[in-house]
């Protein structure tokens, strides 16, 4: 066996380790996402709540807190959601980047012959990258991202803004909870239709 052909199949070898890493690699990656989608998301601390919020009575605190204690679940799961479509989204636009340049560069240093596992490699790397996109495009997952991450924050603008400025709602104490309960309605129907929204349809992911 000459120096040639012993080159040739320690690239070979190469080719096949590259295919086994790359495979490694994408699927360590995707590991965040699955573990976002079963671990159970903690709402972080706010600082002072409605307990002690100075502007409002006894009754109007308690009626402010047992409100906002119903909307911890749905809270949790904008949050949860929110997290889940930005690291899929980000993991889509990573991964699709470093094969925009990686494909092209293996086929110009790959040896052009059928027995190199190079050509693996770009199959495997174009088939995840695909499939990855495609999902991107059928989950809707940027619409959703900026659905669930809209809805968080403008809640939590709401909130701040009772507490801090509650005359902004109303005269007086009655009018201003009403107004705060009203306007927390809408963003949790603004969100409701955007997630029904973003559910994907068969036929538009055929057509992607």
């Amino acid at each position: 066996m000459n120096l040639v052909s012993e080159l040739e199949i320690v690239l070979r070898d190469y080719w096949l380790i590259a295919c086994l890493v790359y495979f490694f690699l994408a699927v360590v990656t995707f590991i965040p996402i699955i573990r976002l989608l079963i671990i159970k998301i903690e709402l972080n601390p706010g600082g002072a709540s409605f307990e002690t919020a100075m502007h409002f009575s006894d009754l109007a605190r308690k009626r402010l807190s047992d409100h906002y204690s119903r909307l911890t679940g749905t809270l949790g799961f904008w949050k949860k959601m929110a997290s889940v479509y930005k690291s899929f989204h980000y993991y889509c636009v990573i991964w699709t980047i470093l094969s925009s340049w990686a494909v092209p560069l293996i086929g110009a240093i790959a040896p052009q012959t059928d027995k190199s596992s190079s050509k693996w490699l770009i199959v495997i790397i174009s088939s995840h990258v695909a499939l990855a996109m495609s999902l991107h495009r059928g989950m809707k997952v940027a619409e959703g991202m900026k659905a669930f991450r809209h809805g968080e924050s403008e809640f939590y603008d709401l909130y701040r803004k009772l507490l801090d400025r509650p005359h902004l709602f109303g005269t007086d104490e009655t009018e201003q909870i009403e107004s705060y309960f009203a306007e927390v309605e809408k963003i949790r129907k603004l969100i409701r239709n955007a997630e029904t929204d973003s559910i994907p349809q068969v036929d538009s992911i055929k057509s992607s």
